[in-house]
């Protein structure tokens, strides 16, 4: 393997669920309520999620949006202003995900950021900027996973085959696009145990 491509909410930071159960708790919004809007009609090609993801419609706009989808499941009115930016907010940096990233580009990795972005102004982007390669961040590209043509573009900055590179995300549908396109896939959950499976593909220690 010579390319280590990584998602950047719950990989390359705390687990993204997390934020999202301390959200609900903080907004008065039943778990079912949320899930019935983030994994239900709504994830569709047209949803709102899609058309920020590949940066038809601003922050704003999938603020408002989203808003609306969440006020009519809860039946009451949540507030648009700022809605993305409080349901991230519980969302700190993985400092080992980071190490290990700072690692593997040192011993030569081509290593290259693959995030899906709900707006892309929340990215550490200098931080990012000194661990990887490349930030191939899906509102800027136009392109979001798990369609193809993401991987490949990545794969592309990296200068390597998709056969070479290993993908990381925290969703298995993610995962999924980039085994499609010949990558490896790992799907995270623990990042122990995501470090350790690296260590064996990339042959390095990252720990």
């Amino acid at each position: 393997m010579k390319g280590l491509l990584l998602d950047y909410g719950g990989v390359m930071t705390s687990p993204i669920g997390d934020s999202f159960t301390a959200f609900c708790t903080a907004e008065h919004i039943e778990p079912d309520q949320f899930r019935s809007v983030m994994s239900g009609a709504a994830r569709t090609a047209d949803s709102p999620f899609a058309q920020v993801e590949r940066g038809a419609i601003t922050e704003e706009q999938f603020d408002s949006a989203v808003a609306g989808l969440l006020s009519k499941a809860c039946g009451r009115e949540i507030a648009s202003a700022g809605l993305k930016r409080r349901m991230f907010a519980g969302v700190v940096p993985d400092v080992a995900m980071h190490e290990a990233v700072r690692r593997a580009r040192a011993a030569g990795i081509h290593t290259v950021l693959v995030s899906n972005s709900w707006g892309g102004r929340d990215y550490p982007l200098d931080e990012l900027r000194t661990i990887f390669d490349a930030l191939v961040i899906s509102g800027e590209v136009g392109m979001r996973k798990p369609d193809a043509d993401i991987y490949l573009f990545a794969a592309d900055k990296a200068g390597v085959a998709p056969q070479e590179c290993v993908f990381v995300d925290d969703f298995q549908v993610n995962v999924d696009g980039a085994a499609a396109v010949g990558m490896t896939g790992l799907l995270q959950r623990d990042t122990q145990a995501t470090l350790q499976r690296l260590e064996e593909l990339l042959e390095l220690p990252l720990r």
